[in-house]
């Protein structure tokens, strides 16, 4: 695994993601004269000002990423957004003035996204935007594409990343991980197919979710809310979207959910998304020499799962 990497070489890494983006642009046809970075995490958010056009250049990855699995992922981003903004639904939709797919530069897989003005007066409310989710459920249920089961909890991923991080006791507390490795055995074969999941959670039914934390991923906008980031989007329990945000957003949700006609949280389903959640969480300090921060980002998380109980003592 390498070492982390330095300011210089995090701040080169954003300029190639940058530059990539601006050349993809103005070989589609974009004015692009003052591009600015909206955002700068896991991936490179850029507006390529003047033109309405963001771009999204995911740069943080588990692994070498596979260009043809990483454009196929993205296409089904595209195409579920573009499906939702057709049924009326408020989502950033992709840009309508290049192609709809992922364009290659210099290494990175990029998406067009259309640019909206952000309400930055507006404090994010995850209670609120949790009630917002069950219309987002709603919505998705219809969506008449192709998607796999729970890709988003992209369980090879961990089980790669959990191996990986028994070479670093520099990042991981060899008492931590190896909970997570028993923690895992026990989640990761009910992640594996949809037919093990309902053999586990039988009469709890799936639909295609967001997949990536809707409530944290809705964007407050001059015109109003947006749903954002599909990235992950996928076949799954709807718990899957609620994860880690509590009884108060739980709740907000089932009072939105029975307004709907749609079913309320299965609490044992809950217990499970959340603990595998959280093996995924201490599965991404793999990412930290990519990502510096990640590190003492983590840590709050990390130190309250030490406080709960073995999943595996409580499944039942």
């Amino acid at each position: 695994m390498p070492t982390a990497m330095t300011s210089d070489q995090l701040a080169t890494r954003t300029s190639r993601a940058v530059d990539a983006a601006v050349t993809a642009g103005r070989d589609l046809g974009l004015t692009v004269l003052d591009p600015v970075i909206l955002h700068d995490v896991f991936s490179v958010v850029v507006h390529l000002a003047p033109a309405p056009v963001v771009v999204r250049v995911p740069t943080v990855l588990p692994s070498p990423a596979d260009p043809d699995t990483q454009a196929a992922r993205q296409r089904v981003e595209l195409d579920v957004v573009a499906w939702l903004a057709e049924q009326g639904t408020p989502v950033i939709p992709p840009s309508p003035l290049v192609p709809r797919e992922p364009v290659r530069r210099n290494g990175f897989s990029m998406t067009f996204w259309q640019f909206v003005e952000q309400d930055t007066t507006v404090e994010p409310d995850y209670v609120h935007n949790c009630a917002l989710v069950a219309d987002l459920h709603a919505a998705l249920r219809d969506y008449p594409g192709e998607l796999p089961f729970l890709s988003s909890a992209d369980p090879a991923t961990v089980t790669e990343s959990l191996a990986a991080l028994a070479a670093r006791p520099d990042l991981i507390d060899p008492a931590d991980l190896d909970r997570a490795q028993r923690e895992w055995a026990v989640l990761e074969p009910v992640l594996r197919s949809r037919a093990a999941f309902e053999a586990e959670f039988p009469g709890v039914g799936v639909q295609p979710i967001h997949g990536d934390s809707p409530a944290v991923n809705i964007v407050r906008t001059t015109s109003g809310a947006l749903y954002a980031d599909f990235e992950l989007a996928t076949v799954g329990p709807v718990e899957w979207d609620l994860a880690f945000l509590g009884p108060e957003c739980e709740a907000a949700y089932n009072a939105a959910a029975a307004r709907r006609g749609l079913r309320q949280l299965d609490q044992r389903v809950m217990r499970f998304i959340n603990a595998v959640g959280m093996v995924k969480t201490l599965s991404c300090l793999v990412l930290v020499p990519q990502l510096p921060m990640l590190g003492e980002a983590l840590k709050p998380a990390i130190e309250n799962w030490r406080t709960t109980p073995f999943y595996g003592a409580v499944s039942n």
